[in-house]
Order: structure tokens, then C-alpha cells, then sequence
């Protein structure tokens, strides 16, 4: 054990090709699925929480479910979407970076959304007595409520990161871990140790280690901000 994390620390300092083209690949899905997600969760998370409208907590009900919709689950519906008899398998996406971002888009956007939702839950009291106060409309509203909540929003996006790049069950189905092209961090890591290659699994769950690290300690520096 000792042997494989020493030598997985100088494959990490000695730059290995294979290994940064794996990391490369995580962070590509990673950052755009996670962003494409907070564009589309955060203004129904904000809408959800400051106005009244009928089916509003069914909706709230139905996006808290697919909040602990399971990675599996995800993959085998986009693997059927995506498939040669899939609906969508004319456009070719399965087995392909394209395809993990946007599972991991339908996995993170319900987390986005309850967290916004919560967040602006909180607020949504002020927010109205403000625009109340300056006679806002409603566009302004919204972006009233996105300046006062622009702390959780960067919060919220670095979770979803978190969320993206910790992710194997979905990815693994849509793309396969195809070496050089679909292959990222947490299932190289499966593969490799697997395979008994335990040097290469071991400084990827270094590096992913790392990187959690330091995103968690973003979000906590973040929340202080927000709580102040």
C-alpha cells in the first residue's frame, strides 16, 4: 500500500500523460454539466419559492424525488434514449462525453433546484417587502432575488460540481469508460483497481481527494458570507 502511494505521488508530480487526459475529460464534463445545470435550476428554484400557484407542492414533492433519483436509474434511461432503437439514437450520443454531461445535467438539476428553492425560502419575505417598496415588476423581482442570493447560487454551483465529479454510475453507462475518450476519474479509478493497477487508481483518488477538499472549503468560506 505504502509502495502504490508513493508511486502514485511521483506519477502525479511527473505529469503522466494519461493520467491529466483522464482529469482533462472529468473537468470538461464536470464544469458543463454543472453549469448548464445551475442555468436551469436556479430560476424555477427561485420561482417555486416566492409566488403561490396551484400544483406548487407537487411540484416541490416531485423535484425532491428526483432529487434522490439514483445515478443508475439515470444511466439506463439515457442509455435507452440513446441506444441504436432509442428515440434519440439517430443522433448518435451514446458512448460519448455529450451524453454523460447531459445525465449528469438530469442528476444535478433537481439538487439546484431544491437548493434554491430552500435558500430563497428564507428570504423570498424580504425580497417582496423591497420590491413591494420600490414597486418592482416582476422581472426585476427576479433579478432582485438572484443578487441576493448570488453567494448560495456560487454555493449551489460548486455542489454540483462536487456532485459531477464524483459521479460513476451514469457516466459508466452513457459512455462506457472508453480510455481516451470517455474515460474520467471515478471510473478509471474502478477500472484500474480492478485490473490491479493500483498506482494509477490510487493517484486519481488523490487527486479527487484533493479536489473536494479544496471545494468544500470554497463552499464553507461562501456560506460564511451568506450567514453573515
Amino acid at each position: 500500500m505504502i509502495t502504490a502511494i508513493k508511486q502514485a505521488i511521483q506519477m502525479v508530480l511527473s505529469g503522466d500523460s494519461q493520467l491529466f487526459q483522464i482529469i482533462g475529460v472529468t473537468l470538461r464534463m464536470s464544469l458543463t454539466s454543472s453549469l448548464a445545470a445551475l442555468l436551469i435550476g436556479v430560476p424555477p428554484g427561485i420561482l417555486v419559492s416566492m409566488y403561490n400557484f396551484k400544483g406548487k407542492n407537487a411540484l416541490i414533492v416531485l423535484n425532491r424525488t428526483l432529487m434522490g433519483l439514483p445515478p443508475v436509474v439515470c444511466g439506463l434511461l439515457c442509455y435507452m434514449l440513446f441506444s441504436g432503437n432509442g428515440p434519440l439514437g439517430y443522433m448518435k450520443l451514446l458512448f460519448t462525453v455529450k451524453a454523460m454531461i447531459i445525465a449528469q445535467v438530469i442528476l444535478i438539476t433537481p439538487q439546484i433546484i431544491g437548493n434554491t428553492e430552500s435558500y430563497m425560502r428564507l428570504i423570498c419575505d424580504d425580497i417582496r417587502a423591497t420590491a413591494l417598496g420600490l414597486s418592482l415588476p416582476k422581472g426585476k423581482i427576479l433579478l432582485l432575488a438572484l443578487n441576493e442570493s448570488k453567494y448560495q447560487i456560487i454555493s449551489t454551483y460548486l455542489f454540483g460540481f462536487s456532485r459531477g465529479i464524483a459521479e460513476v454510475g451514469a457516466v459508466s453507462m452513457v459512455g462506457g469508460a472508453i480510455a481516451f475518450k470517455t474515460n474520467v476519474m471515478t471510473t478509471a479509478i474502478m477500472n484500474y483497481t480492478n485490473r490491479g493497477d493500483f498506482t494509477m487508481g490510487v493517484a486519481l483518488g488523490m487527486i479527487l481527494l484533493a479536489m473536494s477538499l479544496i471545494l468544500n472549503c470554497s463552499v464553507y468560506l461562501i456560506q460564511g458570507k451568506v450567514n453573515k
